[in-house]
C-alpha cells in the first residue's frame, strides 16, 4: 500500500491534458494515499520529473502535439526516470504493448466507470513495489560485487604474502647449505629448497591470476623449469632442459602435488643420468582424454636396470609416491635404450 499523505506518501504525476479527469484522479487517488500532481503536456511534465518530485507517472497515450510514446522515449534516456504506467483506450491493446516495449512498467485501460479508478490505483502500487525491489536488488547486486571484490583483493594478497615467506624459508635454506660443509647435507638442502619454491612458485602464480581455483600448468611448469635449470648443480656440465607443454587446468592443491612430483624427477635426472657428459631432459603435458592427461619427463642418460637398487636417501622417491596419491595417479618408470622415462598419468 502507499504512504499516508505528509508522511512520505507515494508522489504521482498523472500527464493528461483532460484537467476535469486530472481532478477526478487527484481526488480518488488522494483517498487511496497517494499525492497526485498534474501535468497537461510533455515539456510540464519533464520538467516535474526532473525537479526529482515523482514516484511514479500515470501517462496518457493522446498529449499535446504528441504521445505518451514521445514522452517515454524521453524517460528512456534518463538513468533514474520513475516507472510509468500507460493510460489508453479499451480498444487501443496495440499501442499498449507499443508502450510495454518502449519502457512502461504496466497500462491500464481508459474508461467511464469507477473501474478505471480501481485498476489505475492498483497498477500504480505495483510498479511503485517493483520499482522498490528493482532497487534493492540493484542494491544487493553492487554490494556483492564490492564484497566479491574486496575478497579476491584479500586473497591476492595472502598468496602475494605466503609467496614471499616461502621464498624467504627457501632462501634460508640456501643460507643454512652454504654454512654446512658435508656435501650429502648441501645436496639434501638444495633439494629442500627446491621443494619449497615448487609451492611457493604456485602461490606467486595464485597472485596474479584470475581464478585462485585452478593452475594453468603449461605457464607454472614453465616457470618452475626455468628456475630449475637456472638453479641445478647440473648446469655447470651443460645439462638443459626442454619442455612441450599443451595448455591445461588442474586445481591449485593437485597442481602443488604435480610441482612437486615435477621437481623431484628433474632433480634426479640431473643428479643420476648425465653423471659425466652433457645431456637433455624433456618434459612433456598433454592430454590424452576427455577426463585423462599425462606428465612424461625422459632423458638419454644411463638409465637404470629393472634391479637396480634407490640411490640416494630414497626420500623423493617416497615423496612423489604420497603426491601422486594424492592425486589418485598412476607412475610408470621405463628405459628407453638410452635414457629413463618416467610418467604420470592422472585427471585434470
Amino acid at each position: 500500500m502507499p504512504k499516508v499523505p505528509g508522511n512520505g506518501a507515494t508522489r504521482v504525476l498523472y500527464v493528461d491534458d483532460d484537467a476535469a479527469l486530472a481532478r477526478l484522479i487527484q481526488k480518488a487517488l488522494g483517498r487511496r494515499g497517494f499525492i497526485v500532481r498534474h501535468a497537461a503536456s510533455r515539456e510540464e511534465a519533464l520538467r516535474q520529473i526532473a525537479a526529482n518530485d515523482v514516484d511514479v507517472v500515470a501517462l496518457d497515450h493522446y498529449l499535446p502535439n504528441c504521445t505518451g510514446l514521445d514522452l517515454l522515449a524521453e524517460l528512456a534516456k534518463q538513468k533514474k526516470a520513475p516507472s510509468v504506467v500507460y493510460v489508453t483506450s479499451s480498444s487501443e491493446l496495440n499501442i499498449a504493448v507499443a508502450a510495454l516495449k518502449a519502457g512502461a512498467t504496466d497500462f491500464v485501460p481508459k474508461t467511464v466507470g469507477e473501474d478505471f479508478l480501481v485498476l489505475l490505483g492498483s497498477a500504480l502500487e505495483q510498479a511503485v513495489e517493483k520499482a522498490r525491489l528493482k532497487a534493492q536488488r540493484e542494491t544487493a547486486e553492487r554490494e556483492l560485487k564490492l564484497a566479491k571484490e574486496r575478497a579476491e583483493t584479500l586473497l591476492a594478497e595472502v598468496n602475494h604474502r605466503v609467496a614471499n615467506s616461502l621464498a624467504l624459508v627457501a632462501s634460508l635454506v640456501k643460507l643454512q647449505s652454504g654454512a654446512v660443509s658435508d656435501q650429502a647435507a648441501k645436496n639434501a638442502l638444495a633439494e629442500t629448497e627446491a621443494r619449497i619454491y615448487a609451492v611457493a612458485w604456485v602461490h606467486r602464480h595464485l597472485y596474479s591470476s584470475g581464478d585462485v581455483r585452478v593452475i594453468e600448468l603449461a605457464e607454472y611448469l614453465s616457470g618452475l623449469l626455468a628456475h630449475l635449470e637456472g638453479s641445478m648443480p647440473g648446469k655447470a656440465r651443460g645439462l638443459r632442459l626442454r619442455h612441450d607443454l599443451q595448455p591445461l587446468k588442474l586445481p591449485t592443491d593437485r597442481s602443488i602435488n604435480l610441482g612437486i612430483i615435477v621437481t623431484e624427477w628433474i632433480t634426479n635426472a640431473f643428479k643420476y643420468a648425465y653423471p659425466d657428459r652433457p645431456g637433455e631432459v624433456r618434459i612433456r603435458l598433454r592430454q590424452t582424454g576427455k577426463d585423462a592427461a599425462e606428465l612424461t619427463i625422459e632423458d638419454d642418460g644411463v638409465g637404470m636396470s629393472p634391479n637396480q637398487a634407490a640411490r640416494g636417501t630414497g626420500l623423493g622417491t617416497r615423496i612423489v609416491q604420497a603426491m601422486a596419491l594424492s592425486m589418485n595417479a598412476e607412475i610408470e618408470y621405463a628405459a628407453l635404450h638410452p635414457g629413463t622415462i618416467a610418467r604420470l598419468k592422472f585427471a585434470p
